[in-house]
């Protein structure tokens, strides 16, 4: 963490770690941490929250952080502190939940996780409700062999380098929350 932390610094002009506002166990709100793998002030240029494929507000550092999910290291600290889980729904943004209905409200049940069964069964390539029907039935057949199987799936997904930006091809869905 330190040699990506000095990377980083030296590297680019900015924080090193990113704090996100993100829905955690019950809706309360926490600060996700992650190594800053975009320009500063990303979020308010081009799509937004949105990651394209080719997205040029990647640093080239953060292409490999991203690919390597070296990224998510951080929320090791999220774990620590009990606002996450090593697996478990990933965290909302928080303005996703005025658009949940009852059951995927569901989801808020669960503390979150730095992976869970959408990540190993999609990861980003999936928009959030497709995310969201993962995170369900994960909820419906939690159990610990289930866990140790996405600990295992998870480390196979990050070699995997496929499913690390949304689809350009879904123009016609809201990457969000089409509800």
């Amino acid at each position: 963490m330190v040699i990506i932390t000095l990377a980083i610094k030296i590297t680019s002009p900015g924080e090193v770690i990113y704090r996100q506002q993100r829905l955690g166990r019950y809706g309360k709100i926490f600060y996700l941490l992650k190594f800053r793998s975009m320009v500063k002030n990303a979020e308010s240029m081009g799509s937004g929250m949105l990651l394209e494929e080719n997205d040029t507000r990647i640093t080239p550092l953060g292409k490999f952080l991203r690919k390597t999910s070296l990224d998510e290291l951080p929320q090791l600290i999220n774990v620590l502190k009990g606002e996450m889980s090593m697996v478990g729904p990933r965290p909302a943004p928080v303005f996703h939940l005025p658009k949940y209905d009852d059951e995927q409200r569901r989801r808020l049940q669960f503390r979150p996780g730095i992976t869970g069964w959408a990540q190993v069964n999609g990861r980003v390539a999936l928009y959030w409700p497709q995310r969201i029907e993962l995170d369900l039935w994960y909820i419906d057949h939690y159990s610990l062999l289930l866990d140790y199987k996405i600990l295992l799936k998870t480390a196979w997904t990050v070699f995997d380098r496929k499913s690390t930006a949304a689809k350009p091809d879904r123009k016609d869905v809201d990457p969000f929350m089409k509800m």
